[in-house]
């Protein structure tokens, strides 16, 4: 039961994606957001941050696909973490087609009691060898 709102907070995120709806998606986040994502820098602070990756992400697509799949969820308190299998799937304006699946942790804390986003970190495995992300796995 203590999972329910984490789920379902994460299947709005998932929609306001798919809408490319940049207030819904950014409902989901706090605002001293740390994020680890695949875009560098290696770190940035802050959801206003956040906000730009996802504009910039909203504006390079004509249609995005978004799901969250193997989502398992751990609640202890005011604090939870998550971790899945992202799939971004979407149409840029150029009409190629991106198909990409990330690994993704994000870590919640019910602020005024909203369970908000303070930390994530997305990323793809790497060919550390040839110095490469490995792009084109799936589950």
């Amino acid at each position: 039961m203590a999972e329910d709102p984490i789920r379902q907070r994460i299947e709005d995120y998932t929609k306001a994606i798919r809408a490319k709806d940049i207030d819904g998606v950014m409902s989901f986040f706090a605002p001293n957001l740390v994020s680890f994502d695949l875009a560098p820098p290696l770190r940035y602070t802050g959801a206003d941050n956040k906000r730009q990756e996802w504009q910039d992400a909203f504006d390079a697509y004509d249609s995005i696909d978004y799901e969250v799949r193997d989502l398992t969820v751990t609640v202890h308190g005011d604090v939870a973490f998550v971790h899945g299998l992202n799939h971004f799937k979407g149409t840029l304006a150029s009409g190629n087609i991106t198909d990409t699946w990330v690994r993704w942790t994000a870590c919640f804390q019910q602020i005024d009691g909203v369970w908000l986003v303070v930390h994530d970190h997305v990323s793809v495995p790497a060919d550390i060898e040839h110095g490469q992300a490995v792009l084109d796995l799936s589950p």
